[in-house]
Formats: C-alpha cells, structure tokens, sequence
C-alpha cells in the first residue's frame, strides 16, 4: 500500500477517519498513533524495530536533558555569579552528551543500513590502490522506508530540547506519534515538533472544510501522480536506460520529462499526505513553494523540498558556520581578503557540509555526491559573484525585478537544475557527462518529430495528456504565485464549485491516470530516500 494507490485512500484513511471520530476527543491522539504503526508495519514489517529504538532512545536522552535544566534552573538562584556560570558549563557539558548519545544511536541506525556498503566498497577501493590485497565485506542489509525522514525528525526534536525551544514530552506514546503520524512516514515533510506535535495530540471535531479541502489536495495530488508523472515516467525511463541509442535532442527531452516526473512525483504524493492530515484538521509543514518561479539556484532550493533545506539550515549550516574555528578563521583571512571574502570563508564551508550531507540523504552513490556538489557549486559562484552583479545592474540601469530579467533569470534556472535532474536521474556519474556531452555535440531537431519519439512507452496521446497536465499544473501554480491559492478558493467556495472541481478531478484520474495492464505499477520515488 503506497500513497499514491487507491488502497491507501479508500482502505486506510477514510476507515481510520471514521474510527477517529467514533472515539472521544482525548482519545484520538491514540488512534492516529495506532493508524501510524499499523500503517508503517504493513509496509516494513519487523524493520518497524528500528523505528521503536528511535523512538525510545530519543524520549530517554529528551528527558535527561529536561531534567539536567530543570536542576540547573532549581539551583541557579542560590548561586553567586562565579558558580552560577561553573555549574552551567558542567550542565551545558552534560546535556550534549545525551545530545550526542541521541544522534550516535539515530544517525548511527541510519549511516550503517544505508551507507555502509558504500562506503565498505570505497574502503575496498583506496586498499586495491594502494596496492594491498583486501576488502572489506558487504553485508545484507534492509532499509526501513522513512528512516531518513524520521530520524532527521528526531535529532532535530533533540537538538531543540538542548537549545531550550521547548520542553521535553513526558509521554512516551505522544513522543511516538510525532514520530510515526502515517501521512509523513516515508516521504516526509519532515515535521518540527512544536509545530506538529500540538496539533496530533489536542484532537479536532469533523470540519466540512477541513474535509472538503483535504480531499481536493488529495485528489490534485493522485492528479499529478497518476496522470502526469507516472505517463513520463515510460518513456523518460526507456532515454535513459539506453541513452546511448539517441541524439542529444532527444537527451534534452528525457531531462524534461524527468524534471516533470520528479516534480509530479514527489509534490503530488506530499499533496496526498498533506490533503490526508488535512481531513483530520492537521496542517503538515509547506514542502514546495511554486520552485520552477525560482530566479536563481539558491531560491529554487529553498522552494523545493523546503523542510529538508530549513533542517540543513537549521542543524548544520548555521552551526558550522558560526564554530569557533571557522569564526576565528574568518576574523584572520580578513588580514588578507576583503571583509566581503573573509566573511565568506564559514558560509562557504557550511555550504559544502551541507551540500555534500544532503547529496548522501538522497543516497549511498558516487553520484549523488556529484550531485550535491554540483549545486553547491553553483549557490557559491552566484554568493562570490553577487557584488558583481549589483554593480552591474546599477551602472546597466537594467531593472532586476522587470518582467525581462525576471523571466530570463526563471529560465536560466530551470536549465541549470535540468542539468541537475539529468544527473539525479543517470544511472552512473560518466552517464551523466556522456549525456551532456551528445547534448552539446548530437543535435538532431529531426527527432522532434519522428514517428520513433512517440513509441518509447507512450503514444502521441500520452504526449498530449502530458501537455495538457502540465499546462493545467502551471496555471494553478502561477495562480498561486500571484497570491491566489484555487484549491483553498474551491475548498472555501460553495458546494457546487467544490463538487465540480472534486468530480471533475476524479474523472480525470480515471480516464487518463496510468494505470492498468497497459503501465503498471510506478514506485514513488522519493520513498527510496
């Protein structure tokens, strides 16, 4: 059962619903909590294990943590200045070290089962080179679907609790449900605990347009999913698995409906999830913000994926960069450099960090390493060269908000994170610059038209339900750039526009989703990260 499936709407959420609201009011936190776990078993069975030591060790190291305040705070009155500022560093000392337990056990459970093949393989590799006869065995290993999700949930609950945001939670099963509520298990957003929490446990009466709207998001969501993106997904899979058969142009082709798969994909299945909690009065954490408006690298990734970007941002860039080494490392270069590059030097580093973390959230390869460095070369050219800009936009007098730049900025964006997509999806690093290479070297407008351009996996009709997806996908999108949000204007507006628009989506899913003997099954793809 995977969210995009039917099952999961029909079979689980509306019967978990109806459970919801047979149950008094301070007891439905239970049931979610109970929908959360049976959910997740069904898809990982005894990999849920994993999941309860998360769960366990983070409620443990949380309340020691509480705890080592609580004493500091119960003490602190009764101390001089001197010792008052003694007996904090010895606390301060202590809670890292549960801070430190909790990310050990989490991020050690998820570094071991996902990333120790790979890197028992590039071990193996920098013996050969040096000559010596050896390797490191590989072991068979299962990864729970989620685990990247929950566990980032987790240690950011933790690193929360150390910096004072709020108090530790005392029950261990409102703790479990933050971490297991069912909509966000396997493909995120990736949720804050005092955003979250709050809202799974206070318990919400039926609300016509919390229903109303859920379902709506849902069914724009199997929307994009079965119509858009699992159509592209045919043929941009037979470009790539043979990429070698076909002209640049046609590489070009396959990058974009990638990019369209990827993006249907990924936001539909969030919009599934989101419209799921949405209908038990619960607002999931914004995960897209309309990326392909970005007008430039850095923008799209913080409108892409946005609770992964804020988590990095959060968790790792803004400690990395504001350490006391690269703090006084900055202070000495600006003896050296300008204060412009010398203050650049710990942003730049926590960049890399950042880029090079989230290249290997995505996956144990090479090239997804490529991939994180890739952008991270990118958003550094555009910090390094934005003094640049400035000056040239004032001496150019070319408005930098005009319509003009703004959409040559949007497309440039676009083919630079085509690019990026290409990457994402080549099966290996020398694919991707193979494929870049016909790109520049292989051009054949010709194959724009051919007949053998609408037999990989699809037909002219599937072409044209593509368009028309993406076209109706756009409209909406720009919509809600400009401010007006259609599907919460369908939700808020009167029975008939809500009917219409919910009837008029499940007619399209029905008659055009793909599905059936004709298409089969397409996995989620961002459930393997």
């Amino acid at each position: 059962m995977t969210y995009a499936s039917y099952l999961y709407f029909f079979a689980f959420v509306v019967i978990v619903y109806a459970v919801y609201l047979m149950v008094p009011l301070k007891y439905r936190w239970l049931v979610l909590l109970a929908a959360g776990y049976t959910f997740y078993a069904a898809l990982n069975g005894i990999l849920t294990a994993f999941l309860l030591v998360t769960t366990v060790s983070t409620y443990l190291c949380g309340k020691k943590i509480g705890s080592l305040q609580d004493s500091f705070n119960a003490k602190k009155k009764d101390l001089s200045k001197d010792e008052k500022k003694q007996f904090k560093a010895v606390i301060t000392k202590r809670k890292k070290l549960f801070v430190g337990l909790a990310v050990l056990v989490n991020l050690g459970i998820l570094v071991v089962l996902k990333y120790y093949n790979f890197f028992a393989e590039q071990v193996t590799s920098i013996i050969n080179l040096l000559g010596i006869d050896g390797k490191m065995p590989l072991l068979k290993l299962m990864l729970p679907l989620g685990i990247s999700y929950y566990t980032l949930q987790a240690i950011g609950y933790i690193v929360d609790l150390y910096r004072g945001k709020y108090k530790p939670e005392q029950n261990l099963a409102k703790l479990a449900l933050f971490l297991s509520f069912f909509p966000q298990m396997t493909e995120g957003p990736i949720g804050r605990y005092n955003e979250l929490a709050p809202q799974l446990v206070e318990g919400h009466h039926y609300s016509n347009e919390n229903f109303t709207g859920g379902v709506t998001l849902m069914l724009w969501g199997f929307f994009k999913k079965l119509v858009i993106s699992d159509r592209a997904s045919f043929m941009a899979n037979s470009i790539f698995n043979d990429y070698t058969s076909y002209s640049g142009t046609v590489i070009v082709v396959a990058a974009i409906l990638y990019t369209i798969q990827l993006y249907t994909d990924f936001s539909g299945c969030i919009d599934i999830m989101s419209g799921s909690a949405k209908i038990f009065g619960i607002n999931l954490a914004e995960n897209f913000r309309q990326p392909f408006f970005s007008r430039s690298v850095a923008e799209f990734w913080r409108r892409w994926h946005i609770t992964l970007g804020t988590w990095f941002k959060d968790y790792v860039f803004y400690p990395v960069s504001l350490s006391s080494p690269f703090m006084k490392l900055s202070k000495g270069a600006q003896k050296h450099l300008n204060k412009f590059f010398a203050s650049l030097i710990p942003s730049a580093a926590a960049l890399l960090v950042v880029w090079m973390g989230t290249g290997l959230w995505h996956g144990a390869s090479n090239k997804y390493i490529v991939y994180g460095l890739y952008y991270f070369i990118l958003i550094l050219l555009g910090m390094l060269f934005e003094p640049v800009a400035v000056k040239f936009f004032e001496k150019s007098h070319i408005n930098r908000k005009g319509a003009f730049w703004s959409g040559f900025s949007m497309v440039r964006t676009t083919v630079l994170v085509g690019f990026g997509m290409m990457l994402f999806r080549a099966n290996y690093v020398t694919d991707f610059f193979d494929m870049v290479f016909r790109v520049f070297t292989n051009v054949n407008f010709g194959d724009l038209v051919s007949e053998n351009m609408y037999s990989l996996g699809t037909d002219k009709h599937d072409f044209f339900v593509i368009i028309i997806g993406v076209a109706i996908m756009f409209i909406v999108a720009f919509l809600k750039e400009k401010g007006r949000n259609v599907l919460k204007s369908v939700a808020a507006g009167s029975i008939p526009l809500k009917w219409s628009v919910m009837i008029g989506l499940i007619m399209a899913i029905i008659v055009f989703g793909a599905y059936g003997p004709d298409y089969g099954v397409v996995d989620t793809i961002y459930a393997q990260f």
